[in-house]
């Protein structure tokens, strides 16, 4: 008989999910509040943070009560630094993070302005930096946890119309390596994933044009574009017991396309 009872892995877990509102951040908050998780979303707009609140709700009304919004803009370390406060106030600890929030920005070297540049990489990897400095007295306080960085498949192969966009990328490969190792001992972990052509608003807003998708679609080995869903779980795993002796790690959820180019190349 198959028990199709909800998971509980993450009862009384809190988990912070940035960028959150939308996309794979929003696909994750999902899996993780009906998996028990207490769940703290953040966004940069509060209309879209109600937006999200009201979607998750919504879809599980018990879990209502285990969500927490919160505005604030990674690339403000002060934001970062009251979003810690007010995690702190509401549940004292947390026990992973899932930092998520990035802007895309994919024009070729010559056209990227300093004003472009500064801000892909304040968000990037500056808001990545300091989203887990700000996390990690809340992570100690709870005896340790996991840390899952969003990275890109972008920097597993040159990509001509984004230098600035895969290089702050590149950072948080190296930020996920260097942070695992360095914190082992505190009982935390920490991991990235690099997600490859996922459908998500993003997305949407880069290749606006529908007739665009099909030859990126044809590019994937699987034949698809990648869903939201499909990096959720996976950060999921990341940030569940199930990865206990998993850190500094990153996993490519491109569909194939990171070793089709690299054979391609070869």
């Amino acid at each position: 008989m198959t028990d199709n009872a909800p998971s509980r892995e993450f009862a009384d877990r809190t988990i912070l999910v940035t960028g959150g509102t939308s996309g794979m951040g929003l696909a994750t908050a999902r899996l993780l509040l009906a998996a028990g998780a207490q769940v703290v979303i953040t966004g940069r707009d509060d209309a879209r943070l109600a937006r999200a609140a009201e979607q998750l709700t919504a879809e599980q009304p018990a879990g209502g009560d285990r969500l927490l919004t919160v505005r604030a803009d990674v690339a403000v370390p002060a934001d970062l630094a009251r979003l810690a406060d007010t995690v702190r106030e509401r549940h004292g600890t947390l026990d992973g993070v899932f930092a998520n929030a990035g802007v895309g920005v994919f024009q070729p070297a010559a056209d990227v302005t300093e004003g472009v540049f500064d801000h892909t990489v304040d968000v990037n990897f500056k808001g990545v930096f300091f989203t887990v400095q700000h996390a990690l007295p809340l992570l100690e306080a709870a005896g340790g946890g996991s840390v899952v960085l969003n990275a890109s498949w972008t920097p597993h192969r040159g990509l001509p119309d984004a230098p600035v966009y895969a290089a702050t990328k590149a950072a948080v490969l190296s930020l996920a390596r260097t942070l695992g190792t360095g914190l082992a001992g505190r009982g935390i972990r920490v991991n990235s994933v690099s997600p490859g052509f996922i459908a998500t608003e993003m997305f949407h807003a880069i290749v606006p044009d529908p007739a665009a998708h099909e030859p990126i679609r044809a590019s994937v080995p699987l034949g698809r574009l990648g869903r939201a869903e499909d990096v959720a779980e996976t950060v999921v795993f990341l940030l569940s017991d199930r990865s206990s002796y998993i850190t500094s790690q990153d996993i490519v959820i491109d569909g194939g396309l990171v070793p089709a180019v690299q054979a391609v190349a070869g």
